[in-house]
């Protein structure tokens, strides 16, 4: 036999090898191959696959390390809420004054009683924008022949905890969108956006040109400078909840006319109170007296109707495609205050770990700070992780939850990222028609995430 026969003779075996190759065995080559990477030296890397109709285990590496899980830890959360509150769970914000009606003035005060509603004043929804929202408050107040009212707005949070924050989150985080609190009254998503004018060259001062919405009574102090061209956001801002004074510091790029930052409103509630007085005199309706943010529940007068949200299966779309930490963080008060009577952090994360405990999942698997993934002190299993998933699929509503997944490379999945964490979290149906249920968690990787997703995606495509 010459040479080239023997040549053509060992790679026509090596490629019925690669064929011949189970999944677990091409999954296992994969992992194998990561982890001698230079970029995956120092990284715990886990991954557990089941078969998604038997729960046979297709493949598992490291499946009971608990790990930052970062974003998909919002399954966890997700799939506690259909179970507790419900797919058609909405909530109800109480409009109520105090006081007595005399030829069209209310002489009293306007009140709104904040339920933990986290899409009041969003964008997202027809209905629950800022516009239709003040607009429908007013309508009451024309059904009650309230035309001026001689007194104030008071706008109670005491629904939730006064502390808005879970105790793990960072510095870097609260004062931008993504680590807005959760409060009693949430309004336009507690966010707002902070217009930039960055400098012409590297090293120019960025001018603040205002916010959208205009925040009252607020100082950011600018330590802002101008970055290279394209070289994307990378400026922070510093301020805490309740507070009127903060600092933006690093860059923004060169070569654009206006560039915006999106923060977290310190006081939802009173921004909420000051847009409505705005709209209020602004529609040929007098009001004399000052908005109130107050943390008491209790209320002296009729309700004269209700701010409804949309449905929890609605709210859960945009929970699960957008990644709103907001929405996870009201979620997980929303079940605590309806099981424990106090809408906290500390209780709706004991009533997850129950919740999960209860149904199989070992205690120490669920290491949870937060509803949402956003605390870096989030530990979790990729065993406790597919046990989940696998359990949202026997019930009635997992249509829902499985249309909220977002699609990324070709599969239905959950996706996370914090610093030095990538994960990916869901179900793929391969070409013979076998659904695997899966979790891949990657913690303390060099360079940056980005770089790191396509080696995810190429194990993952293992799968179809």
């Amino acid at each position: 036999m010459n040479m080239k026969r023997i040549s053509t003779f060992f790679l026509f075996c090596g490629i019925i090898t690669a064929k011949a190759q189970t999944i677990p065995q091409q999954l296992a080559n994969a992992i194998q191959k990561m982890e001698q990477h230079p970029q995956f030296a120092h990284a715990t890397i886990s991954l557990y696959v089941v078969e998604s109709n038997t729960n046979k285990i297709i493949y598992a590496h490291n499946e009971q390390t608990g790990l930052a899980p970062a974003s998909t830890q919002k399954i966890f959360t997700s799939i506690a809420a259909y179970e507790l509150l419900g797919k058609g769970y909405a909530y109800n914000t109480p409009v109520s004054f105090t006081g007595n009606i005399n030829n069209g003035v209310l002489h009293g005060n306007l009140m709104l009683k904040g339920m933990g509603d986290p899409t009041l004043g969003s964008w997202r929804y027809p209905q629950t924008n800022r516009e239709a929202i003040v607009a429908l408050i007013k309508t009451y107040l024309a059904r009650q022949n309230i035309r001026q009212i001689d007194g104030d707005i008071i706008i109670s949070n005491g629904s939730f905890a006064y502390q808005p924050l879970p105790g793990g989150w960072i510095w870097d985080d609260i004062g931008n969108y993504y680590g807005a609190g959760s409060y009693g009254f949430n309004w336009n998503e507690n966010q707002y956006d902070l217009l930039l004018q960055p400098g012409k060259k590297v090293g120019d001062v960025v001018a603040i040109t205002g916010t959208n919405p205009a925040v009252a009574n607020f100082t950011i102090n600018n330590h802002l400078s101008t970055g290279k061209a394209g070289s994307g956001d990378h400026g922070y801002i510093y301020l805490a909840p309740y507070t009127n004074t903060g600092f933006v510091t690093g860059t923004v790029p060169a070569g654009v006319v206006q560039f915006t930052l999106s923060g977290a409103l310190p006081n939802p509630a009173l921004q909420a109170g000051n847009e409505l007085k705005e709209y209020f005199i602004a529609h040929n309706m007098p009001i004399t007296g000052n908005v109130q943010v107050v943390n008491s529940t209790d209320s002296t007068g009729p309700n004269i109707g209700y701010l409804t949200s949309p449905r929890l299966d609605s709210m859960m779309y945009f929970f699960l495609q957008k990644s709103i930490n907001l929405y996870g963080e009201a979620f997980i008060k929303t079940m605590a205050a309806q099981q424990t009577g106090e809408g906290s952090t500390e209780n709706g994360v004991k009533l997850l770990q129950n919740f999960w405990q209860a149904r199989g999942i070992d205690a120490y698997a669920l290491h949870m700070q937060d509803g949402c993934g956003l605390s870096p002190q989030n530990r979790v299993t990729t065993y406790a992780m597919v046990s989940a998933m696998q359990y949202a699929r026997n019930k009635d509503w997992f249509n829902s939850f499985y249309a909220a997944l977002p699609l990324y490379n070709g599969t239905k999945m959950k996706s996370g990222t914090i610093g030095g964490a990538k994960a990916f979290t869901g179900y793929q149906t391969a070409k013979n028609g076998t659904v695997y249920t899966f979790a891949f968690i990657i913690n303390n990787y060099n360079d940056a995430a980005g770089s790191v997703v396509p080696q995810m995606f190429k194990v993952l495509d293992i799968l179809k």
